[in-house]
């Protein structure tokens, strides 16, 4: 999960209005690609800023036989997107996530649906066992919402990405579905 990492979540207000979890839609590529460009939720990435609506279109037009993409919609208007990437071959029963929350929407709700959703599809439909994922270890929002899903820092990753001009260290976490 990215966004504002410094507001913890009971300082903003709950969701009001019209919620939908869905799969993406190609239409989603110009929405999308303006959430990824969000300097908060880009902090909590490894995306590069200035991603272009065509590069994002591609992806989504192309996606991995193994995803479920998915956007979380407020009357409408796209405010989370999230990811899930099934491994093949012996891991297989494995799976990575990745997510993020438009800047403005953080600590409202959207990424515990978001994160949610994918976990029942991971648990309930595709017999995943073990999810994956990392995260910026000053990213307090997204490793408390992580931690309330049952997953564990498995390690620490020394310099794991370059954000803002300097290198920054990030939890590896799991969560085991037994």
């Amino acid at each position: 999960m990215t966004g504002n990492l410094e507001k913890p979540p009971n300082e903003r207000a709950s969701p009001a209005g019209d919620i939908l979890v869905r799969a993406v839609l190609p239409s989603d590529a110009e929405e999308v690609t303006a959430l990824l460009n969000l300097p908060g939720y880009r902090a909590g990435t490894l995306r590069p800023p200035y991603q272009s609506v065509a590069e994002v279109r591609r992806r989504m037009e192309a996606p991995s036989p193994d995803a479920l993409n998915l956007v979380v919609t407020l009357d409408g208007k796209i405010v989370a997107n999230g990811g899930l990437n099934r491994f093949t071959g012996r891991r297989q029963h494995a799976a990575s996530i990745g997510m993020g929350v438009h800047d403005d929407f953080v600590g409202r709700g959207f990424g515990t649906r978001l994160l949610a959703a994918m976990i029942e599809a991971a648990d309930d439909w595709l017999d995943i066992r073990r999810l994956e994922l990392t995260v910026y270890t000053d990213n307090r929002v997204a490793i408390g919402l992580y931690r309330r899903f049952g997953f564990e820092e498995e390690g620490l990753l020394r310099s794991f990405g370059f954000r803002a001009g300097e290198y920054v260290d990030a939890y590896a976490m799991g969560r085991l579905r037994v």
